[in-house]
């Protein structure tokens, strides 16, 4: 049997990683500058739950080639309708001299439901605005997006006042923005030439981007939708079952809110699908720091190949462990420090929460419609939990009715020398969490008018004698 041997050119160097999508998008990444965040997080997430292993049409004519063509079809003629409509094209004209000509592309999109189901053909055509330049042909750009945070608390509170959530979908919601200088663009493939008042009751509208999540009584919400239908042309998805990335079952004793789907997906994107469960995200460490799995790379062992997808797997891991399974937030932000340097013993860590995940894909927030509607917190710190560069971890949750709704485990930045040291620091970020937390809350609830007098107190629970005395 013959080898193939691989040009230069085609070679990943020892510092890069290949993305997920790699076979497709040829994208590589370089541990020694990426900043595994919470956006890069959210970035590989996007790649996973709109499913990129689907291949990605690129033009009209691909289009016509597949079974589906006359639901594309149709998709194509509703985004163009929907830009006539809005009189969004200005007359055809010759180039001025002066002018750059914009060019285009159609994106073909499928939108999936809770259960990765395809429901509906989305057709965009967007300007190829990458070829403008800020500052000169344009000053900012921005979407309004509603925190994963706040929207916890917003589902806390709806089953709280016995509220209804609603989803909507806002039709070319980036064409309502106004545009204050003449953009000029290729003519598209496929185009032919030719105050709002509620009453006595309230709504909640948090918006991400196009999508909004109205809360409120079905009677006002159905009054806010007839006046949302006036201004713009938007899709009533119904009661919220699925948004950010989240599946939200409505039970009769509450609601729970997980990501099973999400995580059969990644399972599947990082062949651990067949993985046999186990029942802890993380082997118990040990003592003795030559034996510690998680101590950083020794110059006596390599990096993995460019096959494992380190960064990829890091990055998925983060935004569930961010969204509903505080469960893996310690594990992940341990295994997320090796990023630039990870070795196998790293990325044994990693499959062995996947392995766990495996066991637990159901497991998610509970939020129950009988319980009290307080703020209370819980921190602490895991003293020397870094005993190789003598740093220790904090660690907090906040729950509102009984459900997590804010949580983080990180590493501290500072050496403290005693434990209660250690523990003023947590409570420190605990603190600054609190203020933050009590503000959003006190917000919502005065301007729906659910004040009850005097805000509660905050309770902030702590283990460290030394701290509280």
């Amino acid at each position: 049997m013959t080898g193939r041997i691989v040009s230069k050119e085609n070679q990943v160097p020892d510092n890069e990683k290949i993305s997920i999508d790699y076979v497709m998008s040829g994208i590589k990444w370089n541990r020694n500058q990426i900043d595994v965040d919470d956006i890069f997080a959210c970035n590989v997430a996007l790649d996973i739950i709109n499913n990129k292993e689907d291949y990605e049409l690129k033009s009209i004519e691909e289009c016509k080639q597949r079974d589906d063509w006359p639901k594309w079809k149709e998709a194509i003629e509703n985004e163009l309708k929907s830009l006539v409509k809005r009189e969004e094209f200005g007359p055809i004209v010759r180039i001025p001299t002066s002018v750059k000509l914009v060019g285009y592309k159609w994106v073909f999109v499928h939108k999936r439901n809770e259960k990765s189901e395809i429901v509906r053909y989305k057709a965009r055509l967007v300007a190829q605005g990458f070829s403008q330049r800020p500052g000169i042909d344009y000053e900012e750009t921005y979407s309004p997006m509603v925190d994963v945070t706040t929207f916890r608390f917003l589902i806390s509170l709806a089953i709280r006042e016995g509220l209804d959530l609603r989803l909507m979908d806002v039709v070319t919601a980036y064409l309502y923005g106004p545009l204050d200088t003449n953009i000029y663009m290729k003519l598209p493939e496929g185009f032919k030439l030719p105050e709002v008042k509620f009453g006595s009751g309230y709504v909640i509208i948090a918006i991400y981007v196009d999508d909004l999540n109205i809360i409120g009584t079905l009677e006002e919400i159905q009054k806010t939708v007839e006046c949302l239908k006036k201004e713009f042309e938007i899709k009533d998805l119904g009661r919220t079952k699925f948004c950010l990335g989240l599946q939200i079952e409505h039970l009769k004793e509450g609601i729970i809110v997980h990501q099973s789907t999400y995580i059969e997906k990644v399972l599947k994107r990082f062949y651990m699908d067949k993985a046999h469960p186990i029942t802890t995200p993380m082997v118990v460490r040990s003592l003795d720091l030559s034996k510690d799995p998680f101590c950083p790379r020794e110059d006596s062992e390599d990096f993995p190949g460019p096959e494992v997808s380190y960064l990829s797997t890091i990055g998925a891991l983060m935004y569930l462990a961010s969204h509903t399974r505080p469960d893996i937030f310690f594990s992940v932000n341990l295994l997320a420090r090796f990023s630039s340097c990870p070795t196998q013993r790293h990325w044994a860590g990693v499959k062995q929460i996947f392995r766990y995940l495996q066991g637990t894909k159901n497991m998610g927030l509970f939020f129950p419609n009988k319980s009290k509607t307080e703020l209370i917190g819980f921190t602490d710190a895991g003293f020397m939990s870094d005993p190789h560069n003598g740093k220790s971890q904090t660690g907090y949750v906040f729950t509102y009715g009984g459900t997590a709704i804010s949580w983080r485990s990180m590493k501290q930045t500072i050496a403290a020398t005693p434990s209660n040291h250690a523990e003023i620091l947590a409570i420190h970020e605990a603190s600054r969490e609190c203020v933050w937390l009590r503000s959003m809350i006190q917000h919502i609830r005065n301007n729906c008018g659910l004040s009850y007098g005097k805000e509660a107190t905050t309770v902030l629970f702590e283990d460290n004698t030394a701290c509280i005395d």
